[in-house]
């Protein structure tokens, strides 16, 4: 199964300063097969990368979508929008739930992605009350179920699954192997119970949480881990680089 790297940029660098980063990328990413990585700019630096992207080194993802394609929602974007210009997008993240998205509207997202031919990176994780009251598994189970429902098994088996305990987002604070393989097996236990085999084996799932050079390694190690969701070390180009190449390595 192909690795998959992903950064997200956040609420961060203007076109400007976004274009400068992807060249550098660019000029130190060499294309490896069974490696894929992606990252995900604000919308304002979609489209100006998008012209320009090797797309043999670096694929496009969006941070967020509307759950519908078109209509007056002022200061949303549709997927529609986004056909053909991202192939990917972050659907879920703990940031977005603590303003508001719930579990329904994540769903209507979550659908809405593959209508439109993008792949979702649904991302799932228990915060530290959970943590502390042994409800990680049980959390991160009950948002796949409600998340997933509108889907089929055949658009299960396309999906990306991020799992981000949220304590450890930007926390410094890192989540230990036996912290982690629990949810990940349940994870994909739950997918192959609701959706069958294929699509528990077609399932790609990444760990995120204060993801750096040094810790990378020991992650993507991890048996049922195929890839890495990067925060903030994406942002930097040295750090990004060292992580991109310890997954081609992996």
């Amino acid at each position: 199964m192909q690795r998959l790297i992903v950064g997200n940029w956040k609420m961060n660098l203007g076109p400007h300063e976004a274009s400068l980063l992807v060249h550098r990328l660019e000029t130190k990413i060499t294309a490896v097969t069974g490696t894929e990585i992606v990252i995900c700019p604000p919308f304002i630096d979609l489209y100006p990368i998008a012209r320009d992207l090797d797309k043999t080194k670096l694929h496009l993802g969006a941070q967020n979508i509307h759950y519908l394609d078109q209509g007056a929602f002022t200061g949303e974007i549709s997927p529609t929008m986004l056909k053909g210009l991202v192939d990917y997008a972050l659907i879920g993240h703990s940031e977005r739930r603590a303003m508001g998205e719930d579990d329904k509207l994540i769903a209507k997202k979550v659908a809405a992605a593959f209508r439109n031919d993008i792949t979702p990176v649904l991302c799932v994780g228990e915060n530290l009350s959970d943590r502390e009251h042994n409800l990680s598994t049980k959390v991160v189970i009950d948002q796949l179920t409600a998340n997933l429902h509108q889907l089929t098994a055949t658009d299960v088996a396309e999906l990306v699954i991020a799992y981000e305990p949220v304590w450890s987002i930007g926390t410094g604070k890192f989540a230990t192997p036996d912290q982690i393989m629990p949810v990940i097996q349940a994870i994909r236990n739950t997918v192959e119970e609701l959706y069958g085999e294929a699509s528990g084996s077609g399932v790609r799932v990444l760990y995120g949480g204060s993801v750096n050079p040094d810790n990378a390694k020991a992650y993507l190690n991890l048996d049922g881990i195929d890839g890495l969701l990067v925060g903030g070390a994406s942002l930097n180009y040295d750090e990004f680089i060292k992580i991109i190449k310890v997954a081609q390595k992996a």
